[in-house]
């Protein structure tokens, strides 16, 4: 018994390994080192049934699979999340699905996830990203503790916890620096209308052009997805073949930019500049290395799941937390 060779009662034992704050350091650190040195493992279910959790958190992500798993936003989020629940008592439960293409399926789908997650398999949600269409993971919270990596796409009340960049403060900053740099007709490829990080970027480009007294005029749609970097630079070179430099809501449609305006016969940066989002892998992988703007995805996954736990622990923790960002420069602009 580790209670007997410790020289503690066995509520001691329970209450050292739990980390509960009415038992010493001094006392918790000998614990688990004599529980450690018997081979003592916890029995879960038991801890389980006992405190009436289920010492699980679901990572959700409502995207599909081709796209969840490939997106270096998405993947740095779920590695700073993953890290972070290691070093906690509980277990991962990575969800991914969604965008189907079709209204009544995704409905469904977000009706068949609400059920599972409101049934007490998981004691708390992470959310890494979220589209108008997913309305009902605005109201998760009123069943269980939710943060959301992004701010969610519509207020609530009570309000939803979130962690996130000043997106269009930092898009601002990033079309900024392509005004600085002599250019005048500047486009943007966006992002999904239906998020609100898109948004706030594209909001950010229009404040930028505002600023600086030039037309926003060049506005491509996009779905953060490489494809639409392509196309979107199709379009621009047809419509607007003055285009002298473009910016792209995220890395990802930023490097497939710059590999379609070499394919064009249009050098980068000289003919036209490219500024990205994210600062991710898509940035140095570019053909030509990516001017863009770094947000901090791994530190923003630990900060996730660090709110979630602090939340479940019975912490005050802020609703919003916004991480800085900065514009990390290199050849493209």
């Amino acid at each position: 018994m580790v209670a007997a060779e410790a020289g503690v009662t066995r509520s001691t034992v329970s209450r050292a390994l739990n980390g509960e704050p009415d038992v010493s350091a001094a006392t918790i650190e000998h614990v688990r080192q004599v529980a450690a040195r018997m081979g003592y493992v916890p029995n879960r279910a038991a801890k389980s049934l006992a405190s009436a959790r289920s010492m699980a958190i679901a990572l959700v992500i409502p995207e599909p699979g081709q796209l969840a798993l490939a997106d270096p936003h998405l993947i740095s989020i779920m590695a700073g999340v993953s890290r972070r629940i290691e070093q906690s008592d509980y277990l991962l439960n990575l969800m991914v699905s969604g965008g189907t293409g079709s209204a009544g399926a995704d409905a469904a789908l977000g009706s068949k996830l609400q059920r599972y997650l409101s049934s007490g398999v998981v004691d708390g949600v992470l959310i890494a990203s979220q589209h108008t269409r997913d309305e009902w993971l605005l109201h998760l919270h009123d069943t269980l503790p939710v943060v959301f990596g992004g701010r969610p796409s519509a207020q609530t009340d009570p309000p939803n916890y979130f962690i996130d960049v000043d997106n269009r403060g930092a898009a601002a900053a990033a079309v900024q620096h392509l005004v600085s740099l002599g250019r005048r007709r500047i486009a943007t490829i966006t992002g999904p209308a239906d998020m609100s990080a898109a948004s706030d970027r594209l909001e950010g480009w229009r404040d930028a052009l505002g600023s600086a007294g030039l037309p926003a005029d060049l506005e491509i749609p996009g779905d953060f997805t490489a494809a639409s970097g392509t196309g979107g630079v199709s379009r621009l070179l047809s419509s607007a073949p003055d285009v002298d430099a473009i910016f792209a809501a995220n890395d990802v449609m930023g490097a497939a930019a710059v590999a379609a305006l070499l394919d064009a016969g249009r050098r980068v940066p000289e003919d036209v500049a490219v500024v990205g989002f994210d600062d991710s892998s898509a940035a140095l992988t570019a053909r030509v290395p990516l001017t863009t703007v770094n947000q901090p995805s791994e530190r923003m996954g630990e900060l996730m799941a660090d709110t979630l736990l602090r939340i479940l622990a019975g912490e005050n923790v802020p609703v919003s937390t916004v991480v800085e960002s900065r514009l990390v420069r290199r050849a493209s602009a």
